[in-house]
């Protein structure tokens, strides 16, 4: 699948910016032409994959929802029109922790976090939709079909953590059925909605020194103890989980409605049957804006 597209023009913030899938897209899509924001919680690397695409780093640890609200101040204070919004931090914690802002962590950083920064982009997202096509685009898992959303247990305070897969499946879960409401609130705007399991499905070699790692589920206990072949088809390289974004970013058409979800370039991916659940949708929309509201004393 081509997804070697002329991104010329195009103003792009990408979370998780500082390894594996983010890096390897933000590399790529300033070689092809796009004007990239990388966003990041590694101050360090950050502003490593920064200096080599020419550009300023933007530095966010999601586990604290006041550094997502001054990153997209100077997001919007830097980019007068932003094309794309590719929403792909997120991590898995083995425990359970809990975050200065109260938040259970991967319920945090993978979910609410991303909600908000795209609650406060959402305006200037809107403004740029009056000229030209944008993308808002998420980095679920196959792994939503394994999570279950109970409203009554976003913060995992009344269920079995399972070792940080099952929240963080459920998480992924939750980035599918953000992008479906968003959707919808967002139709006929001229913003377009897609998440997408990151994997290329094409095997192309890559030569080396050009593969970038990604740094998933690395301090997990159960990667620690599978063999190596295993591990080395769980944890695709950067290069190959960027492909699906950098194609529902740049491509003129991606062949799906807005709220679909790939694997990979195939849409649509297998989903958990809550992922069809509209009314679901909607209350984790408004329960999500009423828990990053509470923070601030407004709505967001």
């Amino acid at each position: 699948m081509d997804t070697t597209f002329d991104m010329t023009g195009m103003t792009v913030v990408i979370t998780g910016a500082s390894s594996g899938i983010g890096l390897a897209a933000a590399r790529r899509m300033a070689a092809q032409g796009a004007a990239v924001v990388p966003v990041g919680r590694s101050p360090e690397r950050t502003a490593a994959v920064a200096a080599e695409i020419g550009t300023t780093p933007v530095v966010a640890d999601f586990g604290d929802l006041a550094q997502v609200r001054l990153a997209a101040e100077v997001i919007l204070e830097r980019c007068p029109r932003i094309d794309v919004l590719a929403n792909n931090a997120g991590a898995l914690f083995s425990t359970r922790r809990t975050t200065p802002d109260g938040h259970e962590l991967t319920f945090q950083a993978n979910h609410l976090a991303p909600f908000l920064l795209t609650q406060l982009l959402l305006p200037r997202l809107r403004e740029t939709a009056r000229s030209s096509p944008v993308r808002v685009v998420t980095t679920a898992s196959f792994g939503n079909v394994f999570g279950k959303v109970r409203l009554d247990d976003l913060e995992w305070e009344k269920r079995r953590y399972g070792g940080g897969w099952i929240a963080y499946s459920t998480t992924k879960l939750m980035n599918i059925l953000f992008t479906r409401e968003l959707a919808r609130r967002t139709a006929g705007t001229g913003i377009a909605a897609y998440s997408f399991h990151p994997v290329s499905g094409t095997g192309a070699p890559r030569p080396p020194g050009q593969v970038t790692e990604t740094r998933f589920a690395g301090d997990t206990r159960l990667m620690r103890l599978l063999p190596d072949s295993v591990v080395r088809r769980v944890k695709l390289t950067g290069d190959d989980g960027a492909e699906p974004l950098i194609r529902l970013a740049g491509a003129p058409d991606v062949g799906a409605p807005s709220g679909g979800y790939f694997h990979g370039f195939h849409h649509p991916g297998r989903v958990h049957r809550q992922a069809d659940d509209a009314d679901l949708a909607a209350r984790l929309w408004e329960r999500s804006a009423e828990l990053v509201a509470a923070h601030t004393g407004a709505r967001s």
